[in-house]
This record gives structure tokens, sequence and C-alpha cells, in this order.
């Protein structure tokens, strides 16, 4: 099934993404666009990876924000 017709992203490839370890929907953007042209798959890709556990969800609610900069180089840079 389509999720994101703007740029043809499908639940597998969102689940595939969440599986690699993406969290929010704006990982998932960054990984496919999905969510960045008309919006209206925002909400279907948050139900897609719904409250479940989360590595870096997990680090962050815990106050230990410096294991999640190092897990993820791309947010080391920018920080």
């Amino acid at each position: 099934m389509y999720v994101c017709s703007c740029f043809g992203i499908t639940d597998k490839q969102v689940k595939d993404h969440a599986a690699a370890g993406a969290c929010t929907p704006r990982q998932i953007a960054s990984e496919t666009k999905a969510g960045t042209d008309c919006g209206s798959c925002v909400r279907t890709i948050q139900g897609i990876l719904g409250r479940g556990a989360c590595p870096r969800r997990e680090l962050l609610e815990t106050g230990n924000g410096a294991a999640v900069l190092a897990a993820d180089p791309q947010l080391a840079e920018a920080a």
C-alpha cells in the first residue's frame, strides 16, 4: 500500500526504515522524502511508527542525549 503518493513510498519502505532505526516521521522523511511535499501522509507514517520502543527516544527520555549523539553521526555533526 502506498503511504506517500507524492514520492511513491510504501508502508513496507516505512517499516523497513523503522526497523533500521528511524523513530519519527522526520527521520523517515530524511530517508525517503515522504511527508515533505503535501504532508497528507505524515499521520499515516506516525501510525505505522506507533509509540513503540525506540532506542533514541528511550535514551532522550532518560536524559542521555550524549548517547543519542554518539549513536547517530549525522546528529553529532549538526551539534
